[in-house]
């Protein structure tokens, strides 16, 4: 089984595009949307939710009003304001810290699992999709990734899939970390801008702490010529593969606005560089 993670030092760039675009080209896949803080790529894939798994990040204050004394230790303690005058906890601003517990002289203070996301199995016109949702101010993304990609394991080795095709979060954050670690390659899509090259480094430190092989695709690489020039000398320097140069098309957008990708919306030849992009990508998979 292989798996390959389709990354970007930032938002913007293409990258769920091209990872639906691979979905309509790819065979005897799984698929894993790790974006779990904004996850959009059930926007084409439009998935049938087979299986919903609560996803608890970590704990919270809970207080036992019958037990409590209101010698409001927890309330003077909390930095995070998150106990009120009436000991009532606020589950939007408590960190769970456990000070609160820690202090509590009568024992009235417990840490509770909460419900902090959650993780879905689907069915797709692609094949299985693993993803989820982390709930709005939550924290543990890197946790629910982890979730994400251990069932897409799972149904890879159940229904004997030979890739798993991870569609990872932009940035260089925990997610990031636990979208790409034990893959076999991952495919950076970056875009001719300053800020993009600047991030493209940024994110390939990354990929070279954690040892992982890779690969690089220039997105609307036609919109700045000499940005795409500074990337080219950059993956030259560095001994980086660069296995597509995909030009700015319009097409991308239509695909989305109707719900495709765009190997599915169109025949064109922006689609043939994608497909030329994942045949490089194959290649590099099955060295």
């Amino acid at each position: 089984m292989k798996q390959l993670t389709i990354i970007s030092g930032k938002g913007g760039t293409g990258k769920t595009s091209i990872a639906a675009a691979f979905a309509s080209l790819a065979e005897n896949t799984v698929f894993a949307d790790c974006d779990v803080d904004a996850a959009d790529l059930h926007l084409i894939f439009k998935p049938k939710i087979k299986k919903t798994m609560i996803f608890k990040g970590f704990k919270s204050a809970s207080i036992d009003l019958s037990k409590c004394t209101f010698c409001k230790k927890c309330v003077d303690s909390c930095v995070f304001n998150a106990i009120d005058e009436n000991i009532t906890v606020n589950q939007n601003l408590c960190e769970g810290c456990g000070v609160c517990n820690y202090l509590c002289p009568v024992d009235a203070v417990k840490m509770v699992d909460r419900k902090s996301g959650s993780a879905y199995i689907s069915e797709t016109r692609f094949g299985p999709l693993s993803h989820a949702v982390l709930n709005t101010a939550e924290e543990a993304s890197g946790k629910l990734v982890s979730v994400v990609r251990e069932n897409a394991k799972n149904i890879a080795k159940n229904l004997r899939k030979k890739l798993i095709l991870i569609d990872g979060p932009p940035g260089i954050g925990c997610p990031v970390i636990a979208s790409i670690t034990g893959v076999d390659i991952v495919l950076i899509v970056t875009e001719p801008t300053l800020s993009a090259i600047h991030d493209l480094k940024r994110i390939y430190d990354v990929t070279c702490y954690f040892k992982i092989p890779a690969l690089i695709c220039i997105n609307r690489y036609d919109i700045n010529l000499d940005n795409t020039r500074k990337i080219e000398d950059y993956c030259k320097d560095e001994n980086i593969p660069i296995v597509g140069k995909i030009p700015y098309d319009i097409i991308i957008t239509r695909a989305m606005v109707n719900e495709k990708s765009v190997i599915e919306y169109s025949d064109g030849h922006l689609s043939k560089c994608i497909e030329n992009m994942w045949g490089n990508v194959k290649e590099r998979l099955e060295e």
